[in-house]
C-alpha cells in the first residue's frame, strides 16, 4: 500500500532534510530548542556516559501525544515500528567502557543507541541498538538491537527539561534514570567491579606502573581488602617485597597468607614486619590492634615502641592510652606522666592531660 506523509509530519521532515546540510556547511551555532547535553558516571573504574538532547515540556501534553505510547510507525525513514528516541534530534547514545549487565542482561563494552518505550500503564522497555549514529528513530531496525528489557516507570515531581542522571549508586551498580515531565525511566546497571579492577591491574602492571613496588603493593592490597584473586595477589606482593622490604609490604603479605590459611607462615612474616617498622608504623599498628579489641597485643606493640624510641613523648602517650582503654589506671597514669616529662608537642600534651584529668591524677 502506498504510504503518504501527514501534514503534521511535513514541517518536521522538512526541517530535518534542510538542517543537516546547513550544519555540515555552516558555522557552529547554538542548538535550540533542544540543547545538546552529556552526563557520565564512574562505577568502580568503569565509565558510563550518555549524550542526548534536552527538549522542554513547554506546557505540552507529552505522554501519549508528543511521545506516543508503545511502538509507532514513522512517516519517514525505514518504516519500521519504532520506540522513542529517548531525547530529541540525533540518537541518544550511551557508552560503556567495560562489559556491563543492563537490567540483568549482559552487554559488551561499546556505544549504543538508547531508546525507550512507554505504555499507558507506566510499564515500558529500554532498548540498546547497535546503530548509534542515526537521527532519531526514523531508521530504527529491530534486527540491530543489542538488548531489550522491561522496565517500570516511576512518578516524580515535574521536570521541565529532559534530564539524565545516575542514582542509587553502590560499589558495583547504579541506576541510569531519564527524568521528564512527571515520569522517570530507571535502568539498572551492574559491573563486575572486582574482576574488572584485577584485569586492569594485570594490564597496568605490564607498563610503567610495573617498574615500582607501589603498583604491585596497591594491586595486592585491593585484592586483600576485597577478598578476591588472593593467589595472584601473593604473586604481586612478593614482587613488591623484592623491591621494598618494609612494614607496609610485609604486612600485606602476612595478611594475605593468613587469609589463605597459611597461619604459621603469616606469623613469621608479621614478626619480620614488626622488626623493620618505624615508630609511626608501630604506633599505627598498635591502634589497629586496639580497634580490633586485642588490648594485650596492642600494649605489647606500644611497649615495644617506647623501648625502641625512649625519647618519644608520643610513644609513651600511646602506651598510656592503651593501658587506660584496658582499664589499667595505675600503668596509664605512669605512662602519661612520662610523656609529659619529655616536653611533648601540643597535641600529645593535650591528650595526656585529658586522660590524667579523667583518671583523677591532675
Amino acid at each position: 500500500m502506498k504510504k503518504t506523509l501527514s501534514l503534521r509530519s511535513i514541517p518536521v521532515l522538512f526541517a530535518v532534510l534542510i538542517s543537516v546540510p546547513a550544519w555540515a556547511q555552516g558555522i557552529t551555532t547554538p542548538r535550540t530548542p533542544s540543547p545538546a547535553a552529556a552526563v557520565s558516571q564512574t562505577i568502580g573504574i568503569s565509565r558510563v556516559s550518555v549524550q542526548y538532547s534536552r527538549p522542554s515540556v513547554k506546557g505540552r501534553e507529552i505522554w501519549g501525544a508528543l511521545v506516543p505510547y508503545g511502538y509507532n510507525v514513522q512517516t519517514f525513514g525505514a518504516g519500521n515500528e519504532a520506540p522513542w528516541r529517548a531525547g530529541a534530534n540525533e540518537n541518544t547514545v550511551i557508552e560503556f567502557s567495560h562489559d556491563v549487565k543492563v537490567e540483568g542482561q549482559p552487554v559488551p563494552a561499546g556505544r549504543y543507541g538508547l531508546f525507550f518505550v512507554v505504555n499507558k500503564d507506566d510499564s515500558g522497555e529500554v532498548i540498546l541498538s547497535k546503530d548509534s549514529r542515526s537521527w532519531g528513530s526514523f531508521w530504527y531496525d529491530p534486527a540491530r538491537d543489542q538488548l531489550r528489557a522491561k522496565i517500570q516507570l516511576r512518578s516524580i515531581p515535574h521536570t521541565e527539561l529532559l534530564t539524565y542522571d545516575f542514582v542509587n549508586l553502590t560499589k558495583n551498580s547504579g541506576e541510569l534514570v531519564l527524568n521528564w515531565e512527571k515520569k522517570q525511566f530507571p535502568v539498572r546497571l551492574e559491573f563486575a567491579v572486582d574482576d574488572i579492577v584485577l584485569a586492569n591491574a594485570a594490564e597496568e602492571l605490564k607498563g610503567p606502573i610495573g617498574f615500582n613496588w607501589q603498583g604491585y603493593s596497591t594491586a595486592a592490597t585491593y585484592a586483600l581488602q576485597n577478598k578476591v584473586g588472593l593467589d595472584q595477589a601473593l604473586v604481586w606482593i612478593d614482587k613488591a617485597v623484592a623491591q621494598n622490604t618494609s612494614f607496609a609490604t610485609l604486612t600485606v603479605k602476612a595478611d594475605l597468607l593468613r587469609e589463605t590459611g597459611k597461619t604459621a607462615e603469616s606469623d613469621k612474616i608479621r614478626q619480620k614486619a614488626i622488626e623493620v617498622a618505624t615508630e609511626a608504623e608501630l604506633n599505627q599498628y598498635g591502634y589497629q590492634l586496639i580497634n580490633e579489641k586485642r588490648m594485650d597485643d596492642a600494649i605489647k606493640i606500644m611497649l615495644m615502641n617506647t623501648e625502641r624510641h625512649p625519647d618519644s613523648a608520643n610513644a609513651w602517650d600511646s602506651l598510656g592510652e592503651s593501658y587506660a582503654l584496658k582499664g589499667d589506671k595505675e600503668n596509664a597514669i605512669r605512662n602519661f606522666k612520662k610523656s609529659l616529662s619529655l616536653n611533648p608537642p601540643a597535641a600529645v600534651k593535650a591528650n595526656s592531660e585529658k586522660y590524667l584529668k579523667q583518671l583523677g591524677a591532675m
